[in-house]
């Protein structure tokens, strides 16, 4: 049983425009099929959204690392969020790509509750988003 998930796409802007991108949870309200049309909740972080699967709500809140270009997404219900789900921006120099692309690769790791149907769901909706990321980053530039 897979109990990871993990897609990339290089995409042709710096890391630190992918990561502003991906911290933005306007942004994530774009590209995220679980968690669409995002709204902040209060002024603690918090935010919501609409499941494009069954219309329901979810949860989500933002922590950020920006030394590291990296984003946990905490996801479920307000008083439980859990860290699910990150994203990191990689850039291009460093792994051998051109000044001016990173590598963007979003991360899920599948919940001791999750049932079958539910992280294939997941996974693929992670092999879809990532190219809504990649589109959406690329263009406005």
């Amino acid at each position: 049983m897979a109990l990871a998930h993990a897609v990339t796409q290089r995409v042709d802007t710096p890391a630190q425009r992918a990561f502003d991108f991906l911290r933005d949870p306007r942004a994530l309200g774009r590209w995220s099929l679980g968690c669409f049309d995002t709204f902040a909740v209060d002024d603690s972080g918090l935010h919501a959204g609409i499941s494009l699967f069954d219309g329901s709500q979810g949860w989500f809140r933002i922590d950020a690392d920006p030394a590291r270009l990296t984003i946990d997404y905490l996801v479920g219900p307000p008083d439980a969020l859990r860290r699910r789900i990150s994203a990191r921006a990689v850039p291009g120099p460093d792994i051998g790509y051109d000044a001016g692309t990173c590598l963007v690769t979003l991360t899920a790791w599948r919940s001791a509750s999750m049932g079958d149907e539910r992280w294939q769901r997941l996974c693929a909706s992670h092999e879809a988003e990532i190219f809504l990321i990649k589109s959406q980053i690329e263009q406005v530039r």
